[in-house]
């Protein structure tokens, strides 16, 4: 991967918010693939860059980067706290057209499972509480008898490890392209359609700037192929 100028939505001498693409690692301990923290390093020919909060690799988005330890320190609590709102785009597939109507609560225990890189959802009380919100903002029936994918607005409470991913699938709405919590016909249909990443797009970014304390709000419309039938979104 290379950072290009289009990429970089803002910067000054505290921050670096970007736009994330589809397949770029934030970090990396892998020998010889590189990541968006040392790319910016390169970029801006500075020796300190920080990220503060993460996208899984397959996902887009809007993520901050700080240039000082005090601004990573401050974007860390931000995060941490919950403080940093961050909405997402989502596109799933539904059987039966089964998506809900109105905000949808979704609320499950996880588990992580470190050694093969997957959560799941557990028996209440024996996981981290996940909660997130959802609604439905675009449907389309599909050619194949009883499918529907839809565009689907979410919001996140908690923080938990793959998150949107485990719950939507959970829920009956597995996200296209996602070959790790997809089920047989999300995967079939991501492959024949050519979709290639997470149809997760992590839309919105809003924090406090941590020099200053104005309010920062960043938005991208999802290049994904997956998002592209939705676009513009109808909001």
């Amino acid at each position: 991967m290379r950072i290009k100028r289009e990429d970089i939505l803002y910067e000054d001498k505290e921050i670096i918010v970007c736009h994330k693409r589809a397949g770029a690692a934030v970090q990396t301990a892998r020998l010889g693939e590189t990541d968006m923290e040392t790319e910016l390093k390169k970029y801006f020919r500075t020796p300190y860059v920080a990220a503060v909060h993460r996208l899984d690799q397959p996902v887009e988005g809007v993520l901050v980067f700080a240039r000082t330890k005090r601004a990573a320190g401050d974007l860390g609590r931000q995060s941490k706290g919950q403080t940093m709102n961050k909405q997402y785009y989502a596109v799933v597939l539904a059987e039966g057209g089964k998506t809900p109507e109105g905000k949808i609560i979704l609320a499950d225990d996880l588990e992580r499972d470190g050694k093969s890189n997957v959560s799941r959802v557990v028996e209440k009380g024996k996981g981290k509480r996940a909660e997130l919100s959802y609604e439905i903002i675009e449907r389309r029936k599909e050619e194949e008898e009883g499918l529907e994918t839809a565009l689907a607005r979410i919001w996140l409470k908690t923080g938990r490890h793959h998150q949107i991913r485990v719950q939507m699938a959970h829920a009956g709405m597995p996200l296209l392209g996602d070959v790790k919590y997809g089920n047989e016909r999300s995967i079939s249909y991501s492959r024949r359609e050519g979709i290639k990443y997470t149809a997760l797009c992590a839309y919105r970014l809003e924090f406090c700037h941590p020099a200053t304390g104005k309010e920062m709000r960043f938005d991208i419309v999802p290049s994904e192929k997956a998002f592209l039938p939705f676009l513009p979104v109808n909001t």
